[in-house]
């Protein structure tokens, strides 16, 4: 317990290093995510308020008890009203600027607190804070491998049903049934499994289409463990490939691999976008890569950085990112081949394990 309390101290002492350049004289969190990642806390609703001298964590009476177990570093409040509550917690303590998550506050519940908490004004910050996960420390990298290798073995246990006749969403209810019964304790999304002319759809739906001879099958799917989310993508050929998949297959993984290549602490992270979107463009398919090529993972699956062409992040060492490239072809079908990597100063090593050499099943 002791080694995990200094582990939140070490997150709320950083934050609070940054309070002069944000301007403020204490932070509201009321995204769950982060205030889990602050205090330990997993409780699916409550406040927390970071001030200079403590960290204060507000819940109702349904969590009160949970709150003082899961985060014995903070001072715990236990409110019948979410506002009083916040205002008993700033109380006399001559707080002046207060920044928020603008992006987790309603503007209903902004108007509340701004009128309960006056004269101290409310700053929100928005960019300030997206990053503030993204280092992860090595316990958080243990638990992220943990999650990938589940994922793993669930993957393996599946592609032996995998074959025509079979119906998409039978495939990712065993994944996910897998996942879970190997310890994940969720799925990190929805799975996707989408075969055919469904996999041109990068969000594509599992549903009752059933594969087919010669169908690609994309397969993006996640574990969860510790609360810490994995994220991978296997793309499939059923039975055979023709020339023009394996033409495409093999664009993907040289985008895929030459991303990867580029990855170290200290890449811009839209120099990674531009990395693998140089080797699909040049062979003509730049309009069937719809998306960016990355994202940061952990207790959310989607966080920062993001590795785009709109991105001014920076890659540092010990954050954990996807590498996704993909094209999609419309009435087609798609390809997508993704890997979780973490970012070292060197390079990265990469945290999904199943092979990315075009695999016929």
């Amino acid at each position: 317990m002791a080694g995990e309390a200094a582990v939140y101290r070490r997150r709320l002492a950083r934050l609070l290093e940054r309070f002069p350049h944000l301007g403020v004289d204490a932070i509201l969190f009321f995204e769950m995510k982060n205030i889990c990642y602050l205090t330990g806390f997993t409780g699916s609703d409550g406040v927390f308020l970071l001030l200079p001298d403590k960290g204060v964590l507000l819940v109702d009476g349904r969590y009160i008890t949970q709150a003082r177990e899961e985060a014995p570093q903070s001072y715990t409040i236990q409110y019948r009203d979410k506002i009083g509550g916040v205002a008993s917690a700033f109380g006399e303590g001559g707080v002046k600027r207060a920044g928020f998550e603008a992006a987790s506050l309603s503007v209903e519940l902004h108007e509340k607190l701004r009128g309960k908490l006056a004269p101290c004004m409310l700053i929100p910050l928005t960019e300030e804070l997206t990053g503030i996960r993204s280092l992860k420390d090595s316990q958080e990298v243990l638990l992220m491998r943990k999650a990938a290798d589940i994922a793993t073995e669930a993957l393996l246990q599946v592609i032996e049903l995998m074959r025509p006749g079979v119906e998409e969403r039978t495939i990712a209810l065993e994944i996910d049934y897998r996942m879970r019964a190997l310890g994940s304790e969720g799925t990190s999304f929805p799975t996707i499994v989408a075969s055919g002319p469904n996999a041109a759809l990068p969000h594509a739906r599992p549903g009752s289409r059933k594969l087919e001879d010669g169908d690609p099958v994309v397969m993006d799917f996640g574990a969860v463990h510790g609360g810490y989310h994995s994220d991978e993508t296997c793309t499939f050929v059923l039975g055979r490939a023709d020339a023009k998949f394996r033409e495409v297959y093999a664009i993907v993984k040289d985008a895929h691999d030459r991303a990867i290549d580029a990855v170290r602490a200290g890449a811009a992270c839209r120099e990674i976008d531009r990395v693998a979107r140089q080797v699909i463009e040049k062979k003509g398919y730049g309009p069937h890569f719809s998306h960016g090529t990355g994202h940061g993972v952990g207790l959310d699956v989607h966080e920062a950085p993001r590795l785009s062409a709109l991105s001014d992040q920076t890659l540092e060492a010990g954050m954990v990112v996807t590498v996704e490239p993909g094209i999609y072809l419309p009435g087609q079908w798609g390809v997508r081949i993704e890997d979780m990597v973490l970012v070292r100063e060197d390079g990265c090593e990469v945290l999904t394990k199943i092979s990315k050499e075009l695999k016929i099943i």
